[in-house]
């Protein structure tokens, strides 16, 4: 497929197949989109009408093949809409999100392909398929179904309407949010609005306002790297209260950036897709290729949590309430006082300072850090590739091969938040591992949103981004499997947070502290008496965020499994009753409100799905008991146990016999208790 005028649709021939990125305008999307969708159900067709009885090699290898020039172009629009946009490639976006669902049911819906899918799905024990083929064809069935390839054909039209609508809803919601988050900026005009802010939040502050245009000053942004340290620190209780309703209220606003109807309309559309396939709500349909099967699993889990939960934040609150007292404070702990008097009580009971912490912390450092681990445990070596010309400046590459130095593939790390950029921390990729036709190395994108400073300063909540989303990223780069579609992080949703979650264990490693956490002035180690405190003050403040996610996951499964979402006029509404009824504080507020709740609403992954966070904490805290026991946070067996059935499967073994081969039995929720302190050690 050649075209001489559109970077796209010519050969890539940068290193790792990358694309032409100085060259690709937003206008070069749509033609180059609708030419590849051509292609792919012109590959599709060809499938079909095969004349050979159906094969796997001629059905299911092939399919896996097909559509290789649209899911480059089609991977690459996604990374650039989310990563560094433009009104421009904004507007493209909203053009082609109901295009590129209808492509989706074209292919799921495709009445002959599906034909020999399902016959071979039929004799699939006679077949003497591999397990890896054999999980092929088991996900490539349930993908057709579940995507209306069995439905009546009125309803199959009616379902690819819904979905195409879907999706331009979920746009819709996503860039309103992204509307808010980089349009709105709290200036600090003088000395007095900076008062209790350390140089690094400041040089981060003016570093913002420089970004935004907003000349020498300095800003505060709705980015989590900015207002959390801001809500923390700063001595101004009205200017916390700016801050913090602001971001709040992100995507509730009157006007054409409000999601509160798109809110409402979506999950009306979710319920009707439900209906479709015979289940009554959202939440039954999705579950069921999950690892959780059913709402009332859910329930089990989110309901012991929050139970465990309260009565430590209640203690929590107790302590903050004695600090204000120490102080002569009487006021009452709003929602933008909690961080500010939870740091107080970590510097005067844990005797640890954010200020003091985080110069042990600077960026670069942490990256090598994550680096270390992943060579140390996997022998792998990140070879910096500055000569690769990316997206953006801040993009970094990073070649990477493993202790017998064959290539594993590139990983590109992109740390810094900007106007163009969705807020989150996200993992992404530009190519996945596989070698049905080709032999393709995966080339993996981490995204974060740091708050750029002269150094990056980083708290102990931001080293555990960083390593969560490698974690995420070796996921990716360590894939060894056959098929596309069953590579890296194509899991089941309550198994892809395990790699990542796992990983997250090594940041806080004592021995791993010593090696990477210096000072960024002076370079000396972090020293153990830090450390030692650091691991202590941990588990302060576990019953503030894990009520906060509880939240935000109960409102989830609540809004899925309404009954009648028609009938809600107010979901804000809907939302303050519900978390009234389950007994939130007001003063602790939740994770995510649903009017900026991108988890939900840009797309479905993780609808009716926020719970998988914890679900895979279960699954985390009990597989790094597997190094505990061992006596190393390195253990080699373990690691090499580790890589096997967990990095490198993918979706090419069921997610609970992985964790099996992996543990030796099945997960066990007392370790996460333990590593919260929600119950005794």
């Amino acid at each position: 497929m050649q075209n001489d005028t559109n970077p796209l649709l010519r050969p890539w021939t940068a290193p790792y197949g990358l694309p032409p990125f100085a060259e690709v305008q937003p206008a070069h999307f749509e033609p180059a989109l609708t030419q590849a969708m051509r292609r792919q159900r012109e590959e599709l067709d060809a499938i079909a009408a095969n004349p050979e009885a159906p094969g796997f090699d001629n059905t299911l290898a092939a399919f896996d093949r097909c559509g290789r020039i649209f899911g480059s172009i089609n991977m690459l629009f996604h990374n650039l809409c989310a990563s560094e946009t433009s009104p421009a490639l904004q507007e493209v976006q909203r053009q082609m999100a109901p295009a590129l669902a209808a492509h989706e049911s074209a292919i799921y819906m495709h009445a002959g392909l599906f034909q020999r899918v399902a016959g071979l799905h039929e004799k699939r024990a006679t077949l003497g398929l591999s397990q890896e083929q054999l999980r092929l064809l088991e996900r490539v069935h349930l993908n057709f179904v579940r995507a209306g390839a069995m439905l009546a054909p009125a309803a199959q039209q009616r379902y690819a309407q819904v979905m195409q609508e879907l999706a331009a809803l979920n746009t819709a919601f996503a860039q309103n949010v992204l509307h808010d988050e980089s349009t709105w900026a709290l200036m600090l005009p003088d000395e007095a609005a900076l008062a209790g802010l350390p140089e690094s939040v400041r040089s981060a502050a003016k570093t913002a306002a420089a970004q935004r245009g907003l000349g020498d000053g300095y800003a505060i942004t709705l980015g989590r790297s900015s207002i959390v340290p801001f809500l923390t620190l700063s001595e101004r209780r009205d200017l916390r209260e700016q801050a913090w309703r602001a971001w709040v209220s992100r995507g509730e606003h009157a006007g054409e950036h409000d999601n509160r109807p798109l809110i409402g309309r979506i999950l009306v559309l979710r319920q009707e897709q439900a209906r479709l396939h015979g289940y009554q709500t959202f939440a039954d349909y999705a579950l069921v290729d999950r690892m959780a099967r059913t709402p009332q699993a859910v329930d089990k889990l989110l309901d012991d949590v929050w139970d465990r939960a309260k009565p430590v934040l209640e203690r929590e609150r107790a302590a903050l309430q004695e600090a204000q007292r120490a102080e002569g404070n009487a006021d009452p702990i709003e929602a933008w006082d909690w961080r500010y008097w939870a740091e107080k009580v970590r510097q005067r009971s844990y005797a640890v300072d954010d200020n003091e912490v985080k110069p042990y912390f600077p960026l670069d450092a942490m990256v090598l850090a994550a680096f270390d681990c992943a060579s140390r445990l996997f022998g792998l070596k990140f070879t910096p590739r500055p000569d690769i010309a990316l997206y953006h400046p801040d993009a970094r590459a990073y070649e990477v091969h493993d202790a017998q130095q064959r290539a594993v593939g590139l990983f590109i790390q992109d740390n810094f938040a900007r106007p163009s950029k969705r807020s989150g921390a996200w993992m992404s990729s530009l190519a996945v591992q596989h070698r049905n036709g080709d032999n393709v190395l995966p080339v993996i994108l981490n995204n974060n949103n740091n708050a750029k400073a002269s150094p990056t300063l980083l708290s102990f909540d931001d080293v555990r981004t960083v390593f969560h989303e490698f974690g995420h990223g070796l996921h990716g780069l360590l894939s060894n499997v056959t098929y596309q579609q069953l590579s890296g992080t194509n899991v089941l949703q309550d198994y892809v947070e395990l790699p990542s979650q796992l990983f997250e264990h090594w940041m806080s490693e004592p021995e791993v502290l010593r090696k990477h956490a210096r000072h960024a002035a002076t370079g000396e180690p972090i020293p153990d008496a830090l450390i030692a405190k650091l691991q202590v003050a941990r588990r302060f403040g576990q019953g503030y965020d894990t009520v906060r996610y509880t939240a935000s996951a109960l409102a989830d499964m609540a809004v899925h499994r309404h009954p009648d979402p028609a009938s809600v006029g107010d979901w804000s509404a809907f939302e303050a009753q519900f978390l009234q009824e389950r007994g939130l504080p007001a003063a602790t507020g939740l994770m995510h409100r649903l009017t900026h709740f991108q988890h939900l609403f840009n797309g479905d992954s993780y609808a009716a799905g926020y719970y998988v966070y914890l679900w895979a904490e279960v699954l985390d805290a009990d597989a790094y008991g597997a190094f505990r026991e061992a006596g190393s946070p390195f253990a080699p067996e373990v690691a090499s146990r580790l890589l096997r059935c967990i990095y490198s499967a993918g979706n090419s073994v069921e997610p609970a016999e992985a964790f099996r081969a992996f543990r030796g039995r099945d997960p066990e929720l007392t370790p996460l208790l333990q590593k919260k302190g929600l119950v005794p050690a």
